[in-house]
């Protein structure tokens, strides 16, 4: 059974007429006869009296009347459904992230995505690289905005944007009279991570950049969030490091600086197998983005 009996039943139950049916449906009238004589012999009943004048239901025809209607109806549906999700307009998108969503451009990213997308559900998920790429190569998560510019095995990369880095220290410290700070400055320095995401690359980046001083770096590691790590460092613990889209959630106590000369690339990384629709709009929109950034 084809959807076009159901159509040419149901157009012929409406206008009584074989022939007002195919002039409806811009058909011939032969074959509206003989799909819908298709549909009598599939069913194995009469589906209409025809007579000179036109056709009216059998007894049978009216039983299958309401549910021929019904399961168009929920094709409509269903179809209208698949279309909206294969253009994007609807579905679910499971992202994870590596910066801060409190400003900056992954923030006016998903800001805007939301608003021209509102049916998407958004999911995001906090972690290291490793366990975001980890997670997009066995379709977990459909994308992660990281930092660096390295390709990924099996995965797609597109640098988007890139973000200064900020010093964090208590508001009485020594260097808050400074515009922004130099690695010279920061010798000798205590410094504390977390031992969560992205603690760990926060204390690579470090060493790599301290140990060019001369010095073993001062690095202690925290237990705790990102939160409680900047009331720590309020707290006069130490001094950390953070992204720029950061530092626009303030913490009583800590201030930020730039470093001078130093930004991090963040990335979009996905799975080329991904054939989410929802993925392929959220790229074209980071990309879009991303070029009004630079030329703007």
């Amino acid at each position: 059974m084809e959807l076009r009996h159901l159509r040419y039943f149901l157009s012929a139950a409406e206008h009584g007429s074989f022939r007002k049916a195919a002039g409806a449906m811009g058909v011939e009238q032969s074959a509206i006869s003989r799909r819908i004589r298709d549909l009598e012999d599939r069913l194995g009943a009469s589906l209409f009296q025809r007579r000179n004048h036109g056709v009216s239901l059998t007894h049978a025809g009216e039983r299958f009347l309401q549910p021929a209607r019904r399961t168009l109806r929920q094709l409509g549906e269903g179809s209208r459904v698949v279309e909206a999700i294969g253009r994007g307009e609807t579905g679910h998108l499971r992202i994870g992230i590596f910066s801060s969503l409190a400003s900056g451009f992954l923030a006016e990213l998903i800001r805007a995505f939301r608003e021209s997308h509102r049916s998407v559900r958004i999911d995001f998920v906090d972690g290291d690289p490793e366990n975001h790429l980890a997670a997009i190569r066995q379709m977990q998560l459909d994308v992660a905005f990281l930092t660096g510019l390295s390709d990924q095995a099996g995965c797609e990369t597109t640098l988007l944007w890139f973000e200064r880095v900020f010093l964090a220290m208590p508001g009485e410290h020594p260097l808050n009279d400074r515009e922004q700070i130099t690695w010279t400055d920061l010798a000798g320095r205590r410094f504390i991570v977390s031992d969560v995401a992205p603690g760990q690359e926060i204390q690579d980046y470090l060493i790599q950049r301290l140990a060019d001083l001369g010095q073993h770096p001062d690095i202690q590691q925290q237990h705790v969030g990102r939160d409680n790590l900047l009331t720590l460092v309020a707290h006069g613990s130490g001094l950390t490091v953070t992204s720029e889209a950061t530092t626009a959630v303030t913490f009583p106590g800590v201030i930020y600086r730039p470093i001078a000369g130093e930004t991090l690339p963040f990335s979009a990384v996905w799975s080329r197998h991904n054939d989410n629709p929802a993925l392929r709009r959220l790229l074209s929109a980071a990309r879009s983005a991303a070029k009004k950034q630079r030329h703007g």
